[in-house]
């Protein structure tokens, strides 16, 4: 009786009684209110009123107030509406994946290097060498497999209407973190698209670099908790979204019309010197650009969701390659697991694991991973473009000056680079995550 009393006195008793009172007169004017369908629609209703109440309760039970509430849940549907409309269902992904995972090991049988069916940090590098901006014989080609990745996306993004320039967001900042993307690719040998295809070949050393790519992203994704933002990207005209797709279009002529205006790699002289026909590869980029466009398939953006959001829906997709890729590996005789003797790759454990961590660490703040940077770009993002062009700075750099592992392993050079790029990188995640609160 006594607690009953000690109730019944609780200044919020008023606030109950109140409501009770309300749907009793409700009630009385509209029998139809204390209806079974009705109440339950009423509850359903109020479930988020109710999860939101609860954080609210905690911030009065410490004396404080919030009144930022409605702003928080209207950007909260916008975003979720967004991912909603964006994303596509796990079939859908699961089933580019393994469309993709089958061309990639295709082009390893047409002619490109083992377990670089596609590799996106490779073949920028290769590009780079093709146009004289880095001196390694061994690794110049211009790639038609990126042209097709661009076109294919611009393509597909013209008929569905998502060709929207933009840009304008941090230049300098994305410029920055695309190279030391690239120079921690190069150390590994390979970006997130090549360490899934080396998997599925059997490499081990893969291993080590996922380890370090996932390290990588979970430490960029928390500078993204503490509110990491590159700041607002602007509409641009279509023309300004245009021009990094039809420069595609001028390299693939350079490649086909005028092959001595460019440098290519001898015979038997590298990776360079080893790729599928110019038609073929041209084909497996436009076909992998269009789905990759459509799905939006980004590796770090699906461990990214996953370690958010708890969504794996980009996930699937790259579970799919690497299934479909080693299905065909073993097929054609391209599976050979083992660390040692490995195509195009070192045994370094240590420098695999801190390259793809700085090449994952980059890319989380940049947004995507290198084939997303190539997809946007051929959408018309600009901040994309730019971070392209950082990749392929990077690749000259890393190859001017001896940062670029080989099959003997990581040079002393590439060791320091990595290491200053961490630190860069987290300089950058913080700089950019204070000013975030200051705001």
């Amino acid at each position: 009786m006594n607690s009953l009393r000690a109730i019944l006195k609780k200044r919020e008793m008023t606030s109950f009684l109140c409501l009770v009172l309300l749907f009793i007169v409700v009630g009385c004017i509209n029998p139809t209110f204390f209806t079974v369908g009705n109440i339950s629609a009423c509850f359903n209703s109020s479930v988020v009123f109710v999860i939101i109440s609860v954080g609210m309760a905690f911030t009065i039970m410490i004396g404080e107030i919030d009144v930022s509430v409605g702003s928080c849940m209207g950007m909260t549907a916008v975003v979720v509406g967004t991912m909603i409309c964006d994303g596509k269902n796990w079939i859908l992904a699961f089933i580019v994946g393994i469309l993709i995972g089958v061309i990639s090991a295709m082009l390893v049988f047409f002619g490109n290097p083992a377990n670089m069916g596609f590799c996106i940090a490779c073949f920028l590098r290769d590009t780079t060498g093709a146009l004289g901006l880095h001196s390694a014989a061994a690794v110049q080609y211009i790639r038609p497999e990126i042209i097709g990745l661009v076109l294919g996306a611009c393509i597909v993004s013209l008929i569905t209407k998502e060709f929207r320039p933009r840009g304008g967001s941090a230049p300098v900042t994305r410029f920055t973190l695309g190279a030391f993307a690239m120079i921690g690719c190069l150390m590994f040998l390979g970006c997130p698209f090549r360490m899934i295809l080396r998997l599925a070949g059997g490499d081990g050393n893969a291993l080590l670099g996922l380890a370090g790519f996932v390290a990588g992203i979970l430490t960029g994704t928390f500078f993204l908790k503490k509110g990491y933002t590159l700041k607002r990207s602007y509409k641009m005209p279509n023309l300004e979204g245009g021009i990094f797709p039809a420069f595609q279009i001028v390299m693939l002529l350079l490649l086909v019309l005028a092959p001595a205006f460019i440098h290519f790699t001898e015979p038997e002289g590298g990776p360079g010197a080893k790729h599928a026909a110019i038609l073929i590869a041209l084909a497996a980029g436009l076909i992998v650009g269009a789905l990759a466009q459509r799905t939006r398939l980004c590796m770090v953006g699906g461990i990214r969701d996953a370690v958010l959001f708890g969504e794996f829906k980009l996930l699937f997709g790259f579970v799919a390659i690497l299934v479909s890729a080693l299905i065909v590996n073993v097929a054609l005789g391209y599976f050979h697991p083992g660390f040692a003797g490995q195509p195009v790759a070192h045994t370094d454990g240590l420098w695999n694991a801190l390259g793809m961590y700085l090449a994952g660490f980059a890319c989380v703040l940049l947004g995507g991973c290198p084939l997303r940077q190539l997809i946007l770009s051929g959408e018309g993002n600009t901040d994309s473009v730019v971070t392209v062009l950082g990749l392929m700075a990077g690749a000259a750099f890393a190859h001017n000056f001896g940062l670029a592992a080989s099959a003997d392993g990581p040079t002393a050079n590439g060791k320091i680079a990595v290491v200053i790029g961490i630190v860069v990188v987290a300089v950058i995640g913080s700089i950019n995550s204070m000013r975030k609160v200051e705001a």
